[in-house]
């Protein structure tokens, strides 16, 4: 390898992973591998397997090797993290798709109590830089395309060795200078605004959860959710990810402050809460809607003593937990409500002055609709009421209906996997650990999140009627509809 200088001239750790999964939360690490280097070469070596202290899945072990029976003995990462960690001080973090290994890494070492920082160099993106004229860059085709020797495949030391090796190729092919140009410019940690202090973003965990970014004067600018929230908050402040919107946010930005959660669904809800509570300047979507409404159909009797059901739109007020099971149709605002309408009563004949949507013409008799053929002429005797309401029956069956399949109220459970040695419990009710969520749920109308059985009861008694939030309702069945999810359901208190 020809002398380096630059990035590639300081000390390097060609590190690699295997893992139980693809998620750092709650997958574990079965083998690490660390190729210590500088000046192009290799100074040391290292690899062990490790105890994930959970199962290995089956397809896992078949891609690998590495099986149960392997890690039963192996150390577990807490034992190994304080040399880990002194191994890897002071060098550049090199791996193939870095954000992964970096990412199960520094998670691993905070389960340990142990703070992990360290700039990265993906070879990913160092191949995509310098090989832009190939699809294609992950290890494999890295392997095939520069006919790299690779003795163990899937393996740690081996796809370590593997890295190296293409580091080597790229430098004999592009020379020093165009590699550690490279090197350098995908190297950049993210830059953090000068007034951010960075033990702030620190100290937000690689974890579910809500952040929220404030600027001058504690005004909020921007309220966002992610599974990782320190990765997602440092992207803000990528120079290769900003637009000119992040770049207006991360000029703007004060403070930075957090609400972790147990999952992701906790995350949805409880952004799409504070973004209508807090109305943060960044944020475009999830706003607070006043004008939202539906239809429903009411039992009633008309002036001629004919039975009749009567359509009514209701407004955002009066959307709440019982009345949304009886909704036709759910929309941001009156004219959307009532375009719609017109368009059902186009498409079936009916009476717009009839149903009470148009003014009842002064001399009576056919409505103007009627007249150009667009009503079947029940406001002028032509046919019966009831056929009229048959129709209008099977017009509001093509909006959405919004029944709910339970017979009360229900609890939706999730786990924070991230926290180290925990098992699933009994979801029947929520436990006291705060690892542990329950988002309580009626008639698609959220009413909070309990972390105790308690909480679940005071969720349940609380006075008032819940009101109906579509941007809650969306969250909720979009997470129902995956499948999956454990529910739990709750009796009414028998005075409620």
């Amino acid at each position: 390898m020809q002398g380096t200088d630059g990035l590639l001239a300081e000390p390097l750790a060609i590190v690699d992973l295997e893992t139980t999964g693809a998620h750092p939360a709650w997958d574990r690490i079965t083998e690490i591998a660390v190729l210590e280097a500088q000046g192009g070469e290799v100074t040391a070596e290292w690899s062990t397997l490790v105890n994930p202290g959970t199962p290995i899945p089956a397809a896992i072990q078949a891609l690998t090797g590495i099986t149960n029976a392997m890690v039963a003995d192996a150390p577990r990462f807490e034992s190994l993290a304080e040399d880990l960690h002194a191994r890897l001080a002071g060098r550049v973090f090199v791996a193939h798709n870095a954000r992964f290994d970096y990412g199960f890494l520094r998670t691993a070492f905070e389960r340990s109590g142990i703070r992990f920082h360290a700039r990265t160099l993906c070879t990913v993106r160092l191949s995509r830089r310098l090989y832009p004229e190939h699809a294609r860059h992950n290890l494999d085709s890295l392997i095939a395309r520069h006919r790299i020797a690779c003795r163990a495949r899937h393996r740690a030391l081996g796809d370590a060795e593997a890295v190296w090796q293409f580091l080597q190729t790229a430098i004999e092919e592009h020379g020093t200078d165009v590699v550690s140009t490279a090197a350098r410019q995908i190297a950049r940690q993210p830059s953090l605004p000068a007034h951010l202090d960075r033990a702030a973003v620190d100290a937000i965990p690689e974890a579910p959860g809500v952040y929220l970014l404030y600027g001058e004067r504690d005004v909020p600018l921007y309220v966002g959710k992610s599974v990782t929230m320190r990765s997602r908050v440092l992207a803000h402040f990528a120079d290769n990810l900003r637009s000119p919107r992040e770049m207006q946010l991360a000029r703007e930005v004060r403070r930075i402050d957090f609400r972790r959660t147990a999952g992701e669904l906790g995350a949805l809800l409880r952004e799409a809460q504070l973004v209508k509570e807090l109305a943060p300047v960044f944020n475009r979507q999830l706003r607070r809607v006043n004008d939202l409404c539906g239809f429903v159909l009411e039992a009633r009797t008309d002036s001629c003593e004919n039975p009749a059901r009567a359509l009514r739109l209701v407004g955002a007020a009066e959307l709440d937990a019982p009345l949304v099971a009886a909704l036709r149709g759910v929309f941001r605002s009156k004219r959307a409500a009532l375009a719609a309408l017109r368009g059902l009563a186009d498409e079936h004949g009916l009476c717009l002055q009839t149903l009470g949507f148009e003014p009842a013409r002064k001399a009576g008799g056919a409505c103007f609709r009627h007249q150009i053929r667009r009503c079947a002429g029940v406001c002028a005797g032509r046919e019966l009421l009831a056929t009229h309401q048959a129709r209008l029956a099977v017009a509001l069956g093509k909006l959405k209906a919004l029944a709910w399949p339970w017979k009360g109220p229900i609890g939706i459970v999730e786990r924070d996997h991230a926290s180290a040695g925990l098992s699933d419990s009994d979801p029947a009710s929520a436990s006291e650990d705060a690892s542990t969520e329950v988002q309580v749920v009626h008639h698609w109308c959220w009413l909070g999140t309990a972390r105790c059985d308690s909480d679940v009861d005071a969720l349940l008694e609380q006075s008032g009627r819940p009101q109906f939030d579509l941007d809650n309702y969306r969250i909720l069945e979009r997470h129902l509809a995956k499948g999956g999810a454990r529910v739990v359901e709750f009796t009414l208190p028998a005075c409620t």
